[in-house]
């Protein structure tokens, strides 16, 4: 994982939960898990490069009994990471349409894992 400056406005959280991201011209989406969360955005490896800048639709599953966090998204960077098998995609993608609800529903998730690790 990534451990150099962090220059991100709001926090993030190491936490592993489900995503569906799917670029608004295409059809097919793609499911992973996220590496970390906050309530600006996600970074999550993909097994497929979605394109810088590019508007996504996000399905969000923080696993927590509550129901999927629906938004959309833009691609933010991308880092092509080559493991035994294939290539990934680490990618950090920023909401762009969250409702303030779910954007709460992130931060209490955030807050609660980093007061855990002090």
């Amino acid at each position: 994982m990534w451990s150099g400056i962090n220059r991100r406005k709001f926090p993030r959280a190491n936490y592993p939960c489900v995503i569906s991201v799917k670029r608004k011209d295409q059809d097919d989406s793609v499911s992973a898990k996220t590496e970390n969360i906050g309530i600006g955005g996600i970074c999550v490896m993909l097994p497929k490069d979605l394109g810088i800048f590019a508007p996504v639709e996000i399905q969000l599953d923080l696993m927590d009994g509550q129901p999927v966090i629906r938004c959309d998204g833009a691609i933010v960077w991308v880092v092509a990471k080559k493991t035994d098998k294939n290539k990934i995609f680490d990618t950090g993608i920023e909401f762009t349409d969250i409702k303030r609800k779910d954007a709460m529903r992130i931060n209490d998730v955030v807050e609660k894992i980093l007061s855990n690790n002090e």
